[in-house]
């Protein structure tokens, strides 16, 4: 009898048709180890084993890296740095094709993770709960698995769908169980996974509905809550958004062990060093694991902050990508070897913020930038060695106790919620409250004291706000490149690269442009001919 080993390193083997296995002997072995499934589908016997699977295969699983750094190359976030050897360079270009690996990787870890879910819930069949606690363990096993699953699938749909707000337009593949090793299945409309990923969610929140949430890296009730607002806003059922996204808020007020307010800009300097930036403020602010500033504290992983949901990167051990290392090479400065640098007017609106007291220019650039006050002047054809004369050095992801570059991924944090309600309440047309929510994200960032909340002449003005405050706020969290694909046009704007950005002519992706869309892998078409290719590709 064939054994099938489930675990993280098959990863790779498995053809992004989800259909097939690239090699079965690649995932053959002998020896059943704890956690795993026979191939002819012998369940788990305990809920520990089932729990040890949902830990290796499923949370370790998820990676949303590549996703994250294909946004932020395709937008109008980061410039080629001092360092970079040319990686991703026709990507930055929009040379965005079908044999695009990145674009693979997207495909292939988000189905990854909906096999193991399936397999995970295929297995769970044959346990038989020893008491009413086994039992609610395993539901909770189970809730958790389906929450991840939903998650997959509103991430295959951000990128694949050429309109997440059509139900009639096309979705991605829709995998419910574990399938023929030879089925070749095709594309669905958006309505057929939106069902898919609504009992999902449903299940997850009915299990975890009472029960107090867990630290951020673990699956609860705000983290299902979360994921529904976020895909409830893609989706454009904005009733259902704001109901999910004021529940997180509710829930993030509680007096709780494992509260995740918003994450604040003071106290922004000690005693020891009361002048801000100056090199003993440096020292105390920037130090990893023992800075003083809530904020930066949140991005060095010395707390939990505003985070709802992340993914736990463990200093040493090596799991997951170290996100770091998208945009600088060994660490966050210019001797760090930078492969990126900030994209300079989003730089420009970090720079804006800060001289009104916002803090997110001192924790989103390292000290050690070389910005170049006359970069537009002495570059005004976009022929100039910007890799070395405008060095804006990305210090989002500077690594944590132990180690360089490697950072929890924080998928959903608080702020985010505040984002969404203030879309719904444009969509409402209640530009007054919208404008409210955009106050409760500027004051909680400023070191100042609270700020005016804006005013909004138009819808269109409150959208482009609401645009930008996310390019502000989520930088390099990867949601640029949808936010520009879903609201640029509703806002009146479009991408916004300075003319410094690349080495050769910088030119921004047009509104509409199908290039806003991802192409469905070649791996996938030339595996699967019934997956159809999104259109311009």
């Amino acid at each position: 009898m064939k054994k099938l080993i489930l675990n993280i390193s098959i990863i790779g083997s498995v053809l992004v048709s989800l259909g097939a296995l690239q090699s079965c002997s690649d995932a053959l072995d002998t020896n059943l180890q704890p956690g795993t499934v026979e191939d002819d589908g012998t369940p788990f016997t305990t809920t520990d084993a089932l729990y040890n699977y949902m830990m290796g295969n499923v949370y370790g699983t998820l990676e949303p890296g590549p996703a994250i750094y294909s946004s932020a190359v395709l937008a109008d976030e980061v410039k080629p740095g001092a360092s970079s050897g040319g990686q991703e360079f026709s990507l930055h270009r929009y040379f965005l094709t079908s044999q695009e690996p990145l674009v693979a990787t997207v495909w292939q870890n988000n189905y990854a993770v909906i096999n193991h879910v399936n397999r995970l819930i295929r297995g769970a069949e044959g346990i038989t709960p020893v008491n009413a606690a086994d039992q609610t363990r395993l539901t909770q096993i189970l809730a958790q698995a389906r929450a991840m699953r939903a998650f997959a699938y509103l991430q295959l749909e951000t990128y694949f769908s050429t309109d997440m707000k059509d139900p009639n337009a096309l979705g991605v593949i829709l995998v419910k169980d574990v399938p023929d090793l030879h089925a070749k299945l095709p594309r669905v409309k958006n309505s057929d996974i939106y069902a898919f990923i609504e009992e999902d969610l449903t299940f997850a929140r009915n299990t975890f509905n009472g029960i107090a949430d867990p630290t951020q890296y673990f699956i609860g009730r705000s983290a299902v809550n979360a994921i529904s607002a976020r895909y409830f806003l893609y989706k454009g059922d904005y009733a259902q958004a704001k109901t999910y996204a004021q529940a997180v808020i509710t829930a993030s007020t509680a007096v709780a062990a494992n509260s995740f307010a918003l994450a604040a800009a003071t106290p922004i300097t000690t005693s020891a060093a009361p002048t801000i930036d100056n090199s003993a403020w440096r020292t105390l602010f920037y130090a990893v694991g023992s800075s003083f500033n809530p904020y930066r504290q949140m991005w060095v992983d010395q707390n939990r902050g505003e985070s709802i949901f992340s993914l736990g990167r463990i200093a040493l051990t090596g799991n997951g990508v170290a996100i770091g290392t998208y945009w600088n090479t060994n660490s966050s400065s210019l001797s760090g070897s930078p492969m990126w640098f900030w994209g300079r007017n989003l730089y420009n609106l970090f720079v804006s913020g800060h001289s009104n007291g916002d803090i997110r220019w001192l924790v989103n650039r390292d000290p050690t930038t070389a910005a170049n006050a006359n970069y537009a002047t002495l570059y005004p054809n976009n022929l100039g060695q910007t890799r070395s004369s405008d060095r804006l050095v990305v210090d989002k992801y500077p690594g944590k106790t132990g180690t360089n570059t490697r950072n929890d991924v924080k998928l959903f944090r608080l702020s985010e919620m505040y984002f969404i309600l203030a879309e719904c309440a444009i969509n409402d047309g209640q530009l007054s409250t919208a404008a409210g929510y955009i106050k409760n994200v500027r004051d909680a960032r400023n070191f100042t004291g609270p700020v005016a909340a804006p005013t909004y002449a138009s819808a269109q003005a409150a959208w482009a706000d609401v645009l930008q405050e996310r390019r502000v706020e989520l930088a390099l969290e990867g949601h640029r490149y949808i936010d520009l694909k879903r609201l640029a046009v509703k806002a009146g704007v479009t991408m916004d690269r300075n003319n410094t950005d690349d080495i050769v002519l910088t030119s921004n992706l047009a509104n509409g442009d199908y290039r806003y869309t991802f192409p469905i892998p070649l791996s996938e078409i030339s595996a699967n001919p019934n997956a159809q290719q999104n259109t311009g590709y």
